[in-house]
């Protein structure tokens, strides 16, 4: 069941050491499940209860610790041997008087490491404040610091395999988005269109299975298409009406996110121009990205083009992506946006994100981008158009 060989493991497992070298750590205690996946394989729908992955900058294979019945998940999903392996007793799950935190502060300190510069991702879904009470309190004589993020630039760079997760992911993405379009029509609920979505997701294609994708489809209709993150509801579509259609395919945790501007049997005008001025800023950008771009760079292309329409847009241009858990398919790296002076590199992936939100409507045409060596490629291949589903009715 591992996604990936052994050896494509124990790079990862050297980059980030490097990294914890950098960030001057000498154990990383990784909570994010997307980042847990990334060094080990752990692969399990178990991350609503506390568990960790330890890394320790002196030890060749890194400790996951969760809970006991997930113990043989690790085992067939992991790379790990059984002795890296350590469950805790389900008296630690939601208890008033334990905490699974004191469980994994115990097993540092009898394996030595109790006392010495722990990374911690401070800011991860899943490391709560809880964690951090109670690993202050276990471990008072070590040194923590905050590694967030640590694991996560380790990731920017993608290998091929993962390209060709996300590629078939892309594959997946494309059905889906055909899904919803062939789905649409004039008093067709929104939760229909939300179900054929997921069908097409999980379905996947001949070549790959469809994983459960880490966000929700998102499609807000008509006026409600200036609120980008909704989701849906039994609002029945009538003619005339539009919407933002923003999903993802995914394929063993690998993402291809897209989005996509839709209407039934017509749109208004509004809708319309804001459809041409996202399209050919999207077009712009796509032609200008290469390698040693910063990431400002990309965004500052999008301005000035857009800017010639009279258009302005507040919000980043976009963002790395990858493998991931939800609720949330971004890797918390590189935002295309100013100020951001990360410089692009040959197989980056990102969500190139250039919806436009007015006060009572907005557009949404997005690509998933991989970085070339000498420009960039989109991995889904699906209209840019304002797509115009002819009405029944």
């Amino acid at each position: 069941m591992q996604a990936f060989p052994k050896e494509e493991y124990e790079q990862r497992m050297n980059y980030t050491k490097q990294k914890m070298l950098e960030y001057g750590t000498e154990v990383l205690i990784v909570s994010n499940p997307s980042n847990m996946f990334y060094l080990t394989g752990y692969n399990a729908w178990s991350f609503y209860v506390h568990q960790v992955v330890v890394v320790m900058i002196d030890v060749d294979q890194p400790i996951w610790i969760g809970r006991e019945m997930d113990a043989h998940s690790a085992q067939v999903t992991t790379w790990l041997d059984d002795n890296h392996i350590i469950p805790y007793p389900d008296e630690f799950v939601q208890s008033t008087i334990r905490h699974p935190m004191d469980y994994v502060a115990n097993i540092l300190s009898e394996l030595g490491q109790g006392e010495r510069k722990i990374g911690l991702e401070m800011d991860a879904f899943y490391f709560t404040a809880m964690c951090y009470e109670r690993m202050l309190q276990e471990l008072p004589n070590a040194e923590f610091k905050n590694a967030s993020t640590l694991t996560n630039w380790v990731r920017v760079i993608k290998s091929e395999r993962e390209i060709d997760y996300m590629r078939k992911a892309a594959g997946i993405v494309e059905n889906a988005v055909q899904a919803a379009y062939d789905t649409l029509d004039v008093g067709v609920r929104e939760n229909d269109v939300a179900a054929a979505v997921y069908h097409a997701q999980i379905a996947g294609t001949k070549d790959a299975f469809g994983d459960y994708t880490s966000i929700v489809p998102m499609l807000p209709t008509s006026e409600n298409t200036a609120s980008p993150h909704l989701t849906w509801s039994d609002r029945e579509y009538k003619y005339g009406d539009y919407l933002t259609l923003e999903i993802a395919g995914a394929h063993r945790r690998y993402h291809s996110p897209i989005a996509r501007t839709m209407a039934i049997g017509d749109a208004p005008q509004k809708v319309k121009d804001l459809s041409n001025v996202v399209k050919e800023g999207i077009n712009e950008t796509l032609a200008s990205i290469k390698p040693g771009m910063t990431a400002e760079d990309v965004e500052s292309v999008w301005r000035n083009q857009i800017a010639k329409h009279g258009v302005e847009k507040d919000s980043r241009l976009g963002y790395s992506i990858g493998c991931s858990f939800p609720p949330d398919w971004g890797e918390h790296t590189i935002s295309l946006r100013p100020g951001d002076l990360s410089v692009l590199q040959p197989n980056m992936t990102f969500h190139l994100m250039p919806g436009i939100w007015m006060d009572d409507y907005g557009v949404e045409i997005t690509e998933s981008i991989l970085v070339t060596e000498d420009g960039c490629e989109t991995l889904a291949d699906v209209s840019r158009d304002l797509l115009i589903k002819p009405s029944s009715s």
